[in-house]
This record gives C-alpha cells, structure tokens and sequence, in this order.
C-alpha cells in the first residue's frame, strides 16, 4: 500500500483530505504544521508528500528545502495544497522543486488524479526498461500514459533489410531513430579517395543514427544491413518528445540510449591511442556479434578493415600473427576465436601469452 505524508494546519481540510485518500487504497500519516511534517517524512519516507504551503513555525517552502537536501527524501514526489492561486506563488513552488500544484477548494477527482499522475511519474523513473523490443514497448505504453500522448509513437513501423540494404545514407535529414531488432547493422564514413571507416557496428536491442537528430544536422555516415535485419522506426518527432519531455519520461528513455553512447566514446578513444593490433583484436571482439551457428565470425576483411581504420593489408598481417601465436583459426575466409582470453590481453596490453 502506498504512504502518503499530508501536512495540513487546518484541521478539517486535513481530516477530510486524509478520509479521501484512505478512501482511495492509500496510507495516510498527518502532520497539522511543518516542523512536525519534516520530522514524520525523515521517519516514515513516504511514497508522496503533499504539503500546504501557509502554515506556523514553518511553511510549506521551508518543508521542501529541507526534504530537498536529504538524500532519503529528495526524490519523494511534492505537491503544494494552498488556497494561494497567484502565478508568482505557483512559479515559486515550481522552481523550489515541487511536482505539482493544488489550489483549494479542489474536489476528489482533482486530488486522486494529481496523486497518480505523481506516483506513476516516479515509478517510470525507477524502473529500468530492458533494452530489447519488448523493452521499448512497454517504456512507450507508460509513456504515452504519463505525457498524455495517446498518438506518441502510433507510428513507429518495423522495415526489414536485406543484406547489403542501405538503412541510411550520409548527408541525408534524420527523419527516423532506428532500433535494430534483429541482423546486424553497419555504419560506415565514406572518403574522397574511396576508401570507408566504419564507425560502428550495431547489433540486436541497439539504437542507430539518433546522434544526428539530437544535434539536428544531416547524417555523419551511411548505415547498411550487413545481414538480413529487422528494424524499428521511431519518427523524428516521436524520438524528441520523448527526449524533451517531463524529467521522468526523458530520464527513462535516454537509459535505454545510454550504452550505445558510453561504446561510441570508447571506439573513438580507442582509434586515437590504440595500435594496429590491439585495434584489430578490439575489432574481432566488437564483431563476435556476428559470428553464425558454428561460432565463426562473418565480417569480411575489408569491413574489418574499416572498422580498425587502416588498410586490409595490415589487418590481414594481424589476423596471420593471431594464428600463429593460437589465438584464432581461418576457415574459408570466416574467422574462428579460440582464444578470446588472450584477445583480451592483446586490447589490454598489446601482449598475447
């Protein structure tokens, strides 16, 4: 059941607020002044605060400055409950941190929906949506609930590519966030010369090409299905709401972006200080995603190539110097890992024992 602290000096608005609550399934725990309000919210660590703001010894504004600098109550939903309607007063709940704002009189309706709306925001907040196509349904369902958007990612189309399909294409306006469900994805930068570096590999449950929308410029590089792939197509618009939208909605969705940002980085990093070799065996441990039934890797040596950043004859060097020292076998131009612990070392160290 579900704790909610009222902090309320007049005894019947109290009573009665406190009756309406109860009605409703919830917990209720009363404080008739501030200071007392403090003290049972430190005590109780309710589910949500709902807090007058005129009352003795400490108002409302005090009570939420202090809930605000302990760590067990600053994320605890606020509602202000006050007679006061003027903007200032509203504004000044708002930027003090509160989540909502109740002007009395207000009716049952009024008071339970701004407690769910309040309970269900913060519970989006909390839940971790997995990264997978389910996942991401079910952070739209909740969502669209909370933001009120019933049309929000309506839609959102799955498009399947064939091998060698170009998903996007470099210089092209961002119209769609594509999540790959299925297959695997390749996205690469094209040179004057001819040459490519590819700049990622995407795999299942992974985000592509939402970078260019976030910093509304065309697309850096071309995305192509290096096998058959099943995606899904979040529009432009869809993908910004989410983004821009209430704190917990956003927070929530860009969790399920995060991991992908944390790789992009650590690719970058990895091409400006790391060796040929040590790139090479990052490359083989990144395309271990593709690897099919028999646990060989299907990458061709130009892609991998362009995924370490230099010519395939260096690459191929590599990859003879991996099987020599029994790290690796070739077979018919797919690659077998043997020894993925001493690829590991080779990243880490540059050193295969």
């Amino acid at each position: 059941m579900r704790k909610i602290l009222l902090i309320e000096d007049n005894t019947e608005i109290r009573e009665n607020t406190a009756e309406i609550l109860e009605l409703a399934g919830y917990s209720v725990v009363t404080a008739p002044h501030g200071k007392a309000g403090v003290d049972l919210a430190l005590k109780e660590l309710p589910d949500l605060i709902i807090c007058d703001i005129m009352m003795p010894e400490l108002d409302g504004y005090g009570v939420l400055h202090i809930l605000l600098r302990k760590p067990g109550t600053a994320a605890i939903p606020f509602i202000f409950l006050t007679a006061k309607t003027e903007k200032s007063d509203i504004r000044k709940g708002m930027t003090l941190g509160a989540d909502d704002y109740l002007t009395k009189p207000f009716d049952d309706t009024e008071l339970l929906n701004a407690v769910e709306a309040r309970l269900k925001k913060r519970d989006m907040q909390e839940k971790h949506y997995a990264a997978t196509a389910e996942g991401l349904d079910h952070f739209l369902d909740d969502a669209r609930h909370i933001l009120n958007l019933k049309d929000l990612a309506r839609d959102k189309k799955t498009k399947s590519f064939k091998k060698k399909a170009i998903v996007y294409s470099e210089g092209d306006t961002p119209m769609y966030v594509y999540f790959v469900k299925s297959g695997n994805i390749k996205g690469f930068k094209g040179h004057p010369d001819g040459k490519e570096l590819i700049t990622a590999l995407y795999g299942p449950n992974d985000f592509v090409g939402f970078e260019s929308i976030l910093e509304n410029v065309s697309y850096a590089d071309s995305a192509v299905a290096l096998q058959d792939a099943e995606v899904v197509m979040i529009p432009r618009t869809d993908f910004l709401t989410l983004i821009q939208s209430q704190a917990d909605v956003s927070t929530s969705f860009i969790r399920l972006l995060c991991k992908k940002v944390a790789d992009r980085e650590k690719q970058l990093v990895t091409l400006a200080y790391n060796s040929v070799r040590q790139r090479t065996a990052e490359a083989l441990i990144k395309s271990g995603a593709l690897k099919d039934a028999r646990s060989t890797i299907t990458i061709s040596r130009e892609d991998l190539a362009k995924m370490v950043g230099t010519a395939a004859e260096s690459v191929i060097r590599v990859l003879a110097d991996f099987k020599d020292e029994g790290i690796l076998e070739t077979e018919g131009g797919k690659i077998r890992i043997l020894s993925p612990e001493k690829l590991d070392k080779v990243v880490r160290w540059n050193v295969a024992r």
